[in-house]
């Protein structure tokens, strides 16, 4: 299978939800240089086949950095001025009229911005809790995150990854993200923050389990927070919400599991299972594949992750790993896989019985139990310094550390908000991808190729900023 072969196609399949998902191939646009923050190593020039090289100039690393060296000091982030409306006790958000379910999107907790121009519309309500009264709630109308993505074959014959975008996934209530507490005499439960999906999988042995994920996973998690909305009362304080994410994760991805190995189970109106049926697999037992997702409300990211691709915050200028890759030499891994009666065996680095080198998989049937599909779940508040998450395979991991990667997204970000000065229209938000994020996208997939990495890369690169702008020099 040539690249240009790779392109990944699915079709949306739920109404409610429009999935994107596409492959792209690298090289749209020439490298602005080789910026490598921290590194002074370079690598030879990659070519492949008709593709023009990504690493022909090496030396303008000291330029790109100059470039992008300047952007944080002309960059301000826009954000929404509180309204105060502490007296007033039935309020509207502005333009929803005679919606009997308030939807609205909340941007954070407990924090003020700065006033931006714009449609959006805001209130500021109480929080109140049975420990404090006065916590603050900030919601923001119209918030969609901005993203691009690219995957790529690299300098593997054959493309074995997959990625997934679905905005305005579900609309998640309050309650399953800040547990039961009332909001200025709401019920959490009355109040949705719309979410988006994002999923990277990195497919090993072949790509039949990575195309299955991609177009079955978040169906799964759709239905098992449909069912979790029937039982939103048990759902208390934050360790509830905890909780239930993980379970609902777990659940979708011990369902896929079983699909892919041709178990197909009838779930009952709680997601119960009734019955099972068993049909062909969908792909032979050596066939797998890593999962990395993340469902986003401007409140909450929570991750989902199972194997070796990672998902990365940049918050502020730190980078934030929401995800620990499953490696089976990770203490706890090890220990597990050795409690099961398996052995990790160092060839070529540490591998299960020498053969695979992640501890936890989705597929993999012939190295069951040792290998399983339980994903770790992180949850977490967002905050105004969030600049964007990175979702990705280990084809950028491997050659690029967290803090390289967050830093050369944040700042492709800002300078390609400098060099355009365009402001997102907010009613096409979510239709399609972000030039800026797809830029960035394209930008680390050039590095890492230059940097020497000889597996498939899938790269998203999601906007976290509601709007950006710059100061005029004066």
């Amino acid at each position: 299978m040539t690249e240009k072969d790779c392109n990944l196609q699915l079709n949306p399949s739920v109404a409610e939800a429009p999935t994107m998902v596409e492959g792209r191939e690298g090289g749209q646009d020439e490298l602005l240089g080789s910026f490598a923050p921290g590194s002074e190593e370079d690598d030879d020039a990659v070519s492949l086949g008709a593709e023009p090289s990504v690493a022909s100039d090496t030396s303008s690393i000291a330029s790109a950095l100059d470039d992008l060296g300047n952007v944080d000091a002309a960059y301000e982030a826009a954000f929404v001025r509180s309204m105060d409306v502490d007296a007033v006790k039935n309020f509207e958000i502005i333009p929803a009229p005679g919606v009997e379910e308030l939807r609205v999107d909340a941007l954070g907790v407990g924090i003020e911005y700065d006033e931006v121009k714009g449609p959006t519309c805001v209130a500021q309500m109480e929080v109140q809790t049975s420990r404090s009264v006065g916590l603050r709630s900030l919601f923001l109308k119209n918030c969609v995150p901005l993203w691009g993505y690219i995957s790529i074959c690299g300098r593997r014959p054959e493309m074995e990854d997959a990625v997934v975008a679905v905005p305005h996934f579900f609309d998640i209530p309050l309650r399953m993200l800040i547990g039961d507490c009332a909001v200025d005499g709401l019920k959490p439960s009355k109040i949705t923050l719309t979410s988006h999906f994002f999923g990277v999988y990195d497919g090993h042995g072949g790509s039949q389990v990575a195309n299955y994920c991609q177009e079955h996973i978040h169906l799964a998690l759709l239905n098992k927070l449909r069912n979790l909305m029937e039982r939103l009362e048990g759902i208390v304080g934050n360790d509830d919400c905890q909780k239930q994410w993980e379970k609902a994760f777990s659940d979708c991805f011990l369902k896929v599991d079983d699909e892919v190995g041709g178990k197909v189970s009838k779930e009952d109106d709680f997601g119960s299972s009734s019955e099972a049926s068993v049909v062909g697999p969908v792909a032979p037992e050596t066939v797998g594949s890593t999962a990395i997702v993340s469902v986003i409300c401007s409140s909450h990211i929570i991750v989902a992750n199972c194997g070796d691709s990672r998902a990365v915050l940049c918050r502020g200028k730190q980078a934030m790993p929401l995800s620990i890759d499953h490696k089976p030499n990770r203490e706890d891994e090890y220990a597990r896989i050795e409690a099961a009666g398996g052995k990790v065996i160092q060839w070529n680095g540490y591998r299960v019985f020498g053969v695979l080198a992640m501890s936890r998989s989705i597929g993999d049937r012939y190295l069951n139990p040792w290998i399983i599909p339980e994903p770790e779940v992180r949850m977490i508040s967002r905050t105004k310094d969030d600049e964007c998450l990175i979702l990705a395979s280990d084809g950028l991991w491997d050659v690029m550390s967290n803090e390289e990667v967050c830093d050369v997204a944040r700042r492709r970000l800002l300078l390609w908000h400098k060099k355009n000065a365009v402001v997102s229209d907010p009613a096409r938000r979510g239709v399609g991808e972000d030039a800026a994020s797809q830029e960035a996208a394209e930008y680390l997939s050039k590095l890492a190729l230059q940097r020497g990495s000889k597996d498939n890369i899938t790269i998203i690169v999601i906007d976290l900023k509601a709007q950006r702008k710059f100061k005029n020099k004066t």
